[in-house]
């Protein structure tokens, strides 16, 4: 009797370790997958929105704990260079008040305070709906590219619900107010801060 329960014990705990083994695994496979899948659509994105510099983009990252969008948070940014020259910025961060949470987006801005263009990396948005900020959706957020502060007015930087210039989806306003909102505020932040501080 003992010896059977002490059997059934022991391969119970091997069992464990082996479930174990493989739950373990099978984690750390798939998030190097992800880290490697989220930096290819990093890359990709990048690309998308500045061209023509002649520096290692991803090598010159540097980052930044700055409040931004309301929360304390790390941007990334990568500065484009020409001839050790750097003529863009494109910045990664964080807007939290999306309709379903964050959005991760990058933003590039050329040193004339004008906007090359804004990407999404990540984000939780409602599939039909929200996930038109995506460019394999729709081609909505590629009319961001050349505005600045000034252009348009202060005023018309919203959605055309609350007033302003910017379309938002059918059914969808939240999602397009909080793209437009977050990229007019890296803009803000972009003409009051030094980027180069603090550079690696």
């Amino acid at each position: 009797m003992i010896k059977r329960i002490l059997k059934s014990g022991l391969l119970l705990f091997v069992f464990t370790l082996v479930s174990i083994f493989f739950v373990s695994w099978t984690q750390s496979t798939t998030k190097e997958q992800i880290t490697h899948n989220e930096e290819q659509l990093l890359i990709k994105r990048l690309s998308e929105l500045v061209s023509g510099y002649d520096n290692d983009i991803l090598k010159d990252k540097y980052s930044k704990s700055i409040n931004l969008h309301g929360i304390i948070q790390t941007i990334n940014i990568f500065p484009a260079k020409k001839d050790e020259q750097v003529f863009a910025y494109l910045i990664e961060h964080t807007y939290p008040n999306g309709y379903s949470g964050n959005i991760r987006l990058l933003t590039g801005v050329g040193v004339d305070h004008q906007l090359l263009g804004v990407r999404v990396i990540t984000h939780k948005e409602t599939p039909g709906l929200g996930d038109k900020i995506e460019t394999r959706k729709s081609n909505w957020i590629e009319q961001f590219s050349g505005l600045s502060l000034s252009n348009p007015s202060k005023d018309n930087w919203k959605v055309k619900r609350d007033g302003g210039v910017f379309d938002s989806f059918t059914g969808a306003t939240i999602t397009p107010r909080a793209v437009v909102t977050a990229s007019y505020q890296v803009l803000e932040f972009f003409s009051k801060q030094d980027l180069l501080k603090n550079k690696k």
